[in-house]
């Protein structure tokens, strides 16, 4: 084979082509389907009238170039283009399908098998590239390429890379900014003969997908990566950690995202389709990500999650007992139904996978005491009457446990310059903005200075993250009164999964016993200032600037001190025990009615049942303090627990001599036992190995509908293994095979769950030859 020294490339077609360069429409009555050595072939001719036989003359004749094959060299071009993970590149992966996935804004390479040797000096040939179901050139969808010397930066191209007999390699250039999805191509060959000029025409019978290109300076979605870990995790790892527990207590849920996975990329590519994005819009990230984190939930517009916060999943999965995002997404691009039930880390995994599968960097965000605002005032406001008493019919905001979103990387060219970079959008359906349920994408950069006002949603992007408690207690006449301030409630520990290799945060190490996970990297502080600094205050008012209430940072003195203490490694089974410690700082008797109550609770903050109540009434004497104790037995709660184990306290107090008012609210997230995988450290691709799990049951009572939820990409589709009951305080052991259809790293994740406990997962990396 050889190469142009001066290579010929390809070009945009011009408008001011000649007659004979203009390709009428592919349903054009001058196209006909004819048979050329057992292919079919489209023929046009610019006559409006041709005998058949000399269309068949035309086919005999050995001096007209026909595209006999073409090759789009599918393996390398994927390898090049960090798109070879993905199922559908490679035919020897769970199907038969194999279809080029490549990258906008890199070139990739075309290997056409002509009839004969093709003569670029005498051979005319156009390149069609079409997009969408009406490709029109003024929108960017449709494109035509003809032999020119002229390139043009960041725009279309191709050359010819080299050419020997009847096979010419083509290398194709697409620009950075194009339209995502899937392109058509077709090649035309035009024979033209005195005042005759017929146009034969090749139509590839797969389409080509092109997706965003974070390695690619040029692309709105461009990470700068030298080491190659940054878009490593954010757009090619499969399986990651989403966090969840409360502030004081943070543990790692496994979870596969499963991008590259079966029909994962064509479902995300069908969302487009159904958010009705017009096809020139498609190239913008910033469209797509709000757009996608609409359609991740079913709120508005048939979307793929329904939420349900109720603990009743009996029409549906439990959120708790899914392993990752793509059964959920298989499930919802084979039926066209909502997938029934999703919570807020379930939405965010989801959003994760559809990302990395378009090619725009993503991870999962949790932060843990997260506010729920919902009239806009950039606070959370509890309201009680004069005894203390909560008043719920006032209390719209919340706190959530922990709440997971999404962040995402791309530019942000619609706003002012610096608030690029990562970008939080959110799948949950929380609040409407502009009339759907979608949330960003909104800078961080943004939410940490307090510049609520850029779009999108900054006011309620910032009370989750930065928002102070305020407390007012209301009068019998309906007057309202601020009686205190919590400014370091919400916002709690905003954890993602680190970066492989990358140190954590400082953060992350002051942590301790918070969470033992050494992958989890502590991002609080991309989203705000420390907690209590001058910046960190001067972003609250930049953003109270645009509450919907005024005054609220006007303080009173408080002189008596509460601490509320319990054990953060409770178990599932384990008395609970709670002290509450009050303090008086004045040099008078101070007096403290009021009540404590602890319940159980969903991660919303939504109490779900009373499992005790205690009136108190202490005098603390001038200088000293006091400490109560509380205790719950295993047996009074065990019936009444849902979802992630989370006992709630509460606390409201009033000091009679002062009507200082004290609210306190913490949260208990009780242990699980842990799950035990072993398998071996490698195999062979092809070849099935073994993998125990064992369980111990830490809990006085039976466990019962039993059962093993297991997938890992590469290695495994999610697959449900039915189990038997384990006894009270018995052992749960198990054993299945596995199967590697990829090598490389591999992770076996494994999610054990019962009627009486869900949730409990573990993970075993293999290495696969």
């Amino acid at each position: 084979m050889f190469s142009y020294r001066r290579r010929r490339r390809f070009a945009l077609s011009s408008g001011r082509s000649k007659p004979w360069m203009e390709t009428p429409s592919y349903s054009s009555s001058r196209f006909r389907l004819r048979t050329l050595n057992g292919k079919n072939v489209w023929v046009c001719s610019t006559q409006q009238q041709q005998q058949s036989n000399e269309e068949d003359k035309d086919f005999a004749d050995p001096n007209v170039l026909q595209v006999r094959e073409v090759d789009l060299d599918i393996r390398h071009n994927a390898h090049v283009h960090h798109t070879n993970e993905f199922d559908i590149t490679d035919s020897r992966v769970y199907d038969t399908r194999e279809v080029l996935v490549i990258r906008r804004g890199q070139t990739f390479l075309a290997h056409v098998t002509f009839s004969r040797a093709f003569d670029p000096t005498k051979d005319d040939l156009r390149l069609v590239f079409e997009y969408g179901k009406s490709p029109v050139a003024s929108k960017g969808t449709r494109v035509e390429l003809i032999l020119s010397d002229k390139d043009v930066t960041n725009e279309w191209g191709a050359w010819i890379e080299s050419s020997k007999d009847a096979l010419t390699s083509l290398r194709i250039m697409t620009p950075p900014k194009l339209v995502i999805g899937k392109w058509k191509l077709k090649i035309d060959v035009i024979k033209r003969e005195d005042t005759k000029q017929t146009t034969y025409r090749y139509v590839h019978k797969d389409p080509i997908y092109i997706l965003f290109n974070p390695w690619c300076k040029d692309d709105t979605v461009y990470m700068s990566d030298e080491s190659g870990k940054l878009l490593g995790e954010y757009i090619l790892n499969e399986t990651g950690k989403i966090y969840v527990g409360n502030s004081k207590k943070i543990s790692p849920r496994m979870w596969v995202f499963g991008q590259f996975t079966g029909d994962v990329l064509d479902c995300a590519l069908d969302l487009l389709d159904q958010a009705e994005i017009k096809d020139q819009a498609r190239h913008n990230p910033v469209v797509i990500a709000r757009k996608l984190s609409a359609l991740v939930n079913s709120s508005d517009d048939n979307g793929v999650l329904t939420g349900n916060w109720s603990g009743d999943y009996s029409s549906g999965t439990s959120p708790l007992e899914w392993t990752g995002s793509t059964a959920i997404l298989e499930q919802y691009y084979r039926n066209k139904k909502p997938v029934r039930y999703g919570q807020c880390w379930v939405f965010s995994g989801v959003l994760t996978s559809v990302c990395r599968a378009l090619g725009i960097p993503a991870r999962s965000v949790t932060n843990f005491s997260s506010a729920h605002d919902t009239d806009g005032s950039i606070s959370i406001d509890k309201h009680f009457n004069t005894d203390g008493e909560p008043l719920e019919d006032y209390n719209s905001d919340s706190v959530w446990n922990f709440h997971v979103w999404n962040d995402v990387w791309m530019a942000r060219p619609d706003l002012p310059s610096g608030y690029g970079g990562w970008q939080a959008i959110d799948a949950t359906p929380q609040e409407a903005s502009d009339g759907v349920y979608c949330m960003g994408p909104m800078s961080l950069r943004a939410i940490r200075e307090g510049k609520v006002s850029l779009q999108y949603d900054g006011p309620f992007v910032f009370s989750e993250v930065n928002a102070d408690e305020v407390y007012w207690v209301v009068g019998e006449d309906g007057s309202m009164e601020k009686r205190g301030m919590n400014k370091n409630k919400v916002g709690k520990h905003i954890s993602t999964k680190s970066v492989a290799g990358r140190s954590n945060t400082t953060q992350s190490s002051r942590d301790g016993k918070l969470c033992s996970d050494v992958e989890r990297e502590d991002v609080t502080d991309q989203y705000k200032f420390t907690e209590g600094s001058e910046e960190e205050r001067a972003a609250v008012r930049e953003a109270n600037l645009h509450s919907t209430v005024e005054g609220i940072y006007q303080t009173a003195d408080e002189d008596v001190e509460f601490q509320i203490n319990y054990d953060v490694d409770t178990f599932m089974g384990e008395e609970i025990k709670v002290t509450l410690t009050a303090r008086n700082n004045s040099a008078a008797n101070r007096t403290v009615k009021g009540t404590l109550v602890l319940g159980t609770a969903y991660y919303t903050g939504v109490f779900h049942k009373e499992l005790l109540k205690e009136k108190l009434d202490v005098v603390l004497e001038p200088n000293k303090e006091k400490e109560l104790e509380f205790k719950v037995d295993a047996g009074s709660y065990l019936e009444n627990l849902v979802d992630h184990c989370m006992i709630t306290i509460s606390c409201v107090c009033v000091i009679q001599e002062t009507r200082q008012h004290y609210i306190g609210r913490d949260e208990l997230r009780l242990r699980k036992p842990s799950l035990t995988v072993k398998a071996p450290e490698s195999a062979g691709n092809g070849q099935s190995f073994k993998v125990d799990v064992s369980f111990e049951n830490k809990l006085p009572v039976p466990l019962t509908k039993c059962e093993l939820r297991v997938e890992g990409p590469g290695l495994q589709k999610p697959i449900i293994h039915k189990q038997a009951d384990v006894g009270a305080k018995g052992t749960f052991i198990a054993s299945f095979q596995m199967t590697p259809v990829k090598s490389g790293k591999r992770d076996v994740v494994v999610y054990f769950n019962s009627r009486q406990i869900s949730g409990v997962t573990a993970c075993h990396s293999v290495q696969v030859k």
